[in-house]
Parts: C-alpha cells; sequence; structure tokens
C-alpha cells in the first residue's frame, strides 16, 4: 500500500478549513472542467499564455 503524502500548507489557514472549502467546490471544478466550452476556453488561455512567453523570449533575444 501507498503512503499518502503530507502536503505542506503554509498559508496560515488550518488544514481542516482547507480540506473543507477543497470538499466544496472541487464537485464544481470538476464539472466545469468536463464541460467542453470550458476545455475551449482553457485551451484559448493556454495559447495566449504560451504566444505572451515567446514574445517575452524575442524581446529579451533582440535586447542582447
Amino acid at each position: 500500500m501507498g503512503r499518502r503524502k503530507k502536503i505542506i500548507n503554509n498559508t496560515g489557514i488550518p488544514d481542516f478549513k482547507l480540506e473543507a472549502i477543497a470538499r466544496i467546490i472541487f464537485p464544481d471544478i470538476i464539472s466545469a472542467w468536463e464541460n467542453d466550452d470550458m476545455q475551449k476556453e482553457f485551451a484559448e488561455w493556454k495559447r495566449q499564455k504560451e504566444y505572451e512567453e515567446s514574445m517575452k523570449m524575442k524581446t529579451k533575444k533582440s535586447i542582447a
């Protein structure tokens, strides 16, 4: 049997409160992720971030 990895909590919020919040919002996150529109929106967001990162790299290369 595998051991459960202890998650490090540096927030100052007690673990039991974080776990309670996670139990409440996790089903909504899963249902949103399974939604096709949400997946398309995420893919667009990811493309935009990759584009912005590539532009940063080009700017750094042109300055150097």
